[in-house]
């Protein structure tokens, strides 16, 4: 996929120092192999494994029930530490999550969430919305990113970054400022209503009217 901007996005997750990867599309791309690869801590969940190793990626640790690993076993597999949560409240990438909160981590960047079943990913979107409220924390799929926003947010941008943002409830009132299409004071009914925008310059500034979590996205490609 063509990438352009890979030093802007790559300074954009610099800090994030534990990565989270899920096991939707493989990340793949020449922006997510390099991250992989940027000595950060790696939990893997456990359906995930066998697309790591695929491209040469050795996790630090999986997480999960165990019945989606494949072959070989993780027990056996690079001596990796498995962590099982037999849990049927939370789906994997909520046990990962879990993991992290009880080692204490913060700075989660989420990976591999999109790309294969619909639902998983809308499940996933809600997932990052609900760890926001105690993590900083991100999702990076191949396509683009989000990041969730309590009231107002200066987000770094480049001229002609594709951005949609989704609000958290239908009275939620917004106003966008260094975007194409500006908003002044209007709430959003359905979710397409404040998608498909652009960026104007290095930065761009959304502010809600109240402290509810909104998403924004923002595209790889131009």
């Amino acid at each position: 996929m063509n990438q352009p901007n890979i030093g802007f996005w790559k300074n954009q997750f610099a800090d994030f120092t534990t990565i989270v990867v899920a096991n939707g599309e493989v990340p793949d791309s020449e922006l997510s192999l390099s991250i992989l690869n940027d000595k950060r801590r790696i939990v893997c969940c456990d359906g995930a494994l066998q697309k790591l190793l695929s491209i040469n990626i050795i996790p630090d640790v999986v997480v999960g029930d165990g019945d989606s690993m494949g072959i070989p076993p993780v027990e056996t597999c690079h001596d990796i530490p498995y962590y099982p949560d037999k849990s049927e409240e939370y789906n994997d990438l909520q046990k990962a999550l879990k993991y992290c909160t009880a080692k204490g981590y913060d700075n989660i960047l989420l990976m591999g969430c999109g790309g294969l079943r619909e639902d998983h990913f809308i499940a996933n979107l809600s997932i990052l919305v609900m760890y926001s409220e105690n993590k900083r924390i991100r999702m990076l799929t191949e396509h683009g990113d989000f990041g969730v926003i309590n009231r107002v947010g200066e987000i770094p941008s480049y001229p002609g970054m594709q951005v949609s943002v989704f609000p958290s409830h239908s009275k939620q009132r917004f106003w966008f400022t260094g975007l194409k299409y500006p908003v002044h004071d209007r709430s959003f009914k359905w979710l397409w209503e404040g998608s498909l925008n652009e960026a104007l310059g290095d930065t761009f500034m959304v502010e809600a009217s109240d402290d509810e979590p909104f998403v924004v996205y923002r595209a790889l490609g131009r």
